[in-house]
């Protein structure tokens, strides 16, 4: 766990692949545990620690991630997260497919609870991402993407539904060969501080293939 920034509002961690944000169903050590048992040892703070999970990263996706360090906090970027001033950037490896440039996709996409996939279904939440292509090569391109909403799996099942679907996705790639990581990271977060108000913008960069094209 790499802490990017803290203060006594906030703490901003790179969230490291495979690691669930909180305690799933599988009891693997989860990030949420992992950040309060941090904040508990680094100030020796008595009792149970509280840490606000403000928004999520699907498990297998790595990245910049924020928590709020008081309940004053949490709501408040809860709400910058509800008017879409938090703003939310990735970096994804989807396979190319003829591909346009850039792009804004709109849909709505539904959840399947029982099965935890998600499909674009009118029946849906509304569902918008922008992005622009940052570099092509063999059939795959690295993609900028602008999460306008935060839907579960949006970027996965957006692409993949419009026949350029994540490199590595095990989910929603038929092409993904086992064991393949997804190529999905969140790679910046824009937001106003809780507090001072000040505009704060955090980056995350990964590293290896598929995204060094």
């Amino acid at each position: 766990m790499k802490v990017i920034y803290e203060d006594n509002h906030l703490l901003v961690i790179e969230k490291p692949v495979n690691i669930p944000m909180q305690e799933d169903a599988s009891k693997d050590e989860d990030l949420l545990t992992m950040a309060k048992a941090y904040i508990k040892e680094k100030y020796s703070k008595p009792g149970d620690v509280y840490l606000g999970l403000v928004h999520r990263l699907d498990r297998p996706v790595g990245g910049v991630c924020v928590f709020a360090r008081t309940s004053k906090a949490a709501g408040r970027l809860s709400r910058q997260i509800q008017d879409h001033t938090f703003r939310k950037q990735y970096l994804a490896v989807v396979e190319d497919n003829g591909l346009k440039d850039s792009g804004h996709f709109e849909d709505f996409l539904l959840k399947d609870e029982k099965t935890n996939t998600v499909r674009v279904d009118p029946k849906g939440k509304k569902a918008i991402l922008d992005y622009e292509v940052l570099k092509r090569k063999d059939g795959l391109a690295l993609v900028a993407v602008d999460l306008l909403t935060g839907r579960s799996h949006q970027i996965r099942v957006q692409f993949s539904s419009r026949n350029h679907p994540l490199w590595g996705d095990q989910r929603y790639n038929p092409n993904a060969k086992k064991g393949q990581q997804i190529a999905l990271w969140s790679h910046r977060i824009t937001f106003q501080h809780p507090v001072s108000k000040q505009l704060l913008s955090f980056e995350s960069q990964p590293s290896g293939y598929p995204f060094d094209l």
